[in-house]
């Protein structure tokens, strides 16, 4: 099975696809407070949870979701459609790197999604091109290392050993980058813990509800990553969300 179907199938019932509750991601997005009739982008959307809630949220704001598989859009597609803000979502299929938009953005998302640039700084970089100067805001959210990885967790997560930093490095490397860092949250431990759980469960769901290659390719993917995290990174790998803006 092809990773981004995998990833799909383990989101399913997590579709905020990072570490990140329900009430943590609705305090982001009001603390953000985009002006009257904002423009908001998430790069690296997947099923678009994210921007269905900021529209929920702010009803004169409209929203691009940006994502280089759409096996989530069709979700997000009816989710909007159920909160009443499917006329306000426009979904772009293709590389969050290469979208182009001819104005710029109130707000601009990219949580869990870095690795689509190469990195939390190219990431950074490429968000700030999108921003409306001086009053844009940006949620991007990043892993970092909650207390120094051994050998074996490096390489185990196929990382180098400055791929994250701690927490307040973390913020430095995004003030270096030209932002101020106006809020931000740090998930719990639950929080990763609820995640976790409902990834690997989901997908083991899934591949037990069907039998063959595609299930057992599943499940085994959900073993590897549930091993991954129970004997990896739990309490190593942290993950923050920083609300950022041009400095």
């Amino acid at each position: 099975m092809e990773r981004q179907l995998i990833s799909h199938l383990a989101h399913a019932d997590h579709p905020i696809a990072a570490p990140v509750s329900e009430e943590s991601l609705e305090r982001l997005l009001v603390r953000a407070k985009p002006p009257a009739r904002a423009r908001i982008l998430d790069l690296g959307c997947g099923s678009a949870a994210w921007l269905v809630r900021a529209l929920s949220l702010y009803p004169d704001a409209t929203a691009d979701g940006v994502d280089i598989s759409d096996t989530g859009f069709a979700e997000a597609v009816e989710e909007a459609g159920r909160r009443g803000v499917a006329d306000r979502l426009r979904l772009h299929h293709g590389p969050a790197a290469e979208f182009a938009a001819g104005q710029p953005y109130d707000l601009v998302l990219c949580v869990g999604a870095t690795h689509a640039f190469g990195g939390f700084a190219p990431a950074l970089d490429a968000v700030r091109g999108h921003l409306r100067p001086a009053t844009g805001l940006a949620l991007v959210g990043e892993g970092f290392w909650e207390r120094p990885p051994t050998p074996e967790l490096l390489t185990l997560l196929d990382a180098e050993p400055g791929e994250y930093a701690d927490l307040a490095g973390t913020v430095r490397r995004a003030e270096s980058a030209g932002y101020a860092t106006v809020h931000a949250h740090t998930s719990t431990l639950a929080e990763w813990d609820e995640y976790e759980w409902s990834w690997t469960g989901s997908l083991t769901r899934w591949a037990l509800d069907h039998p063959g290659p595609d299930g057992a390719a599943a499940l085994s993917a959900a073993r590897e990553h549930r091993e991954m995290w129970l004997s990896g990174y739990r309490g190593v790998l942290g993950f923050v969300t920083l609300l950022l803006r041009r400095a």
